[in-house]
């Protein structure tokens, strides 16, 4: 089974500038995609699993769709997950955001141009988020939110048998009151090693029926 990482700077960590000591150079990175790579390879080692992180810092929803065909569609994953969205938001300070249902479309495009192409294919589609205590949470934080439902009505669309949604934002806020959003995000945005942790947990448990 080729698993297939898809999304922004969450995604990435770094994969491409990270290795050594035993760990592939510029392969999967330290964050959540990394870990559940080490989680599945260390409890099962014969299930053939292939894992491949492309998430690319920076990303909106279009300039995942812009790269989709190279690195999606002609890898032929069996499972993609997929993590985009605050830098639709995030980027409107810059002029050069995503409206929502511009993005919401463009999502549910890519969706059904990855199950036309590949019929087998499933997804794990995670809910972008933000730290709501934070200043990006305070800015654009409640935008996220609604970028959130748009992940969720897709997976919903596809249906238990292709997709499975990944709840991340009220997976941090539950976390925050256990501890600082300092402790899960840097910025309220990029996680920190136990914030990956966080997500690497939750996909995993989404993921599960998918995996075999």
């Amino acid at each position: 089974m080729k698993i297939l990482f898809q999304g922004d700077s969450v995604t990435d960590c770094g994969r491409g500038n990270s290795g050594g000591c035993g760990y592939e150079q510029g392969a999967m990175g330290p964050g959540y995609p990394g870990l559940v790579k080490s989680r599945l390879s260390c409890d099962r080692p014969d299930a053939g699993f292939e894992f491949v992180n492309l998430g690319i810092s920076g990303n909106r929803v279009v300039d995942l769709y812009a790269r989709w065909r190279s690195d999606c569609i002609n890898l032929a994953p069996d499972l993609v997950s997929i993590l985009i969205g605050v830098n639709d938001s995030w980027h409107e300070q810059y002029g050069n955001g995503v409206e929502v249902p511009r993005a919401a479309r463009i999502y549910n495009e890519l969706l059904d141009w990855t199950v036309g192409k590949l019929p087998a294919v499933k997804f794990v589609l995670l809910e972008p988020f933000t730290a709501g205590e934070s200043d990006h949470g305070k800015n654009f934080g409640a935008e996220v939110r609604e970028r959130g439902a748009v992940v969720k009505a897709a997976a919903e669309r596809l249906g238990p048998d292709l997709a499975v949604f990944v709840p991340l934002q009220s997976i941090l806020d539950e976390a925050c009151a256990r501890a600082p959003w300092r402790h899960w995000t840097a910025d309220g945005v990029h996680p920190t090693p136990a914030g990956h942790q966080l997500i690497a947990d939750a996909w995993l448990r989404a993921a599960a029926p998918f995996l075999g």
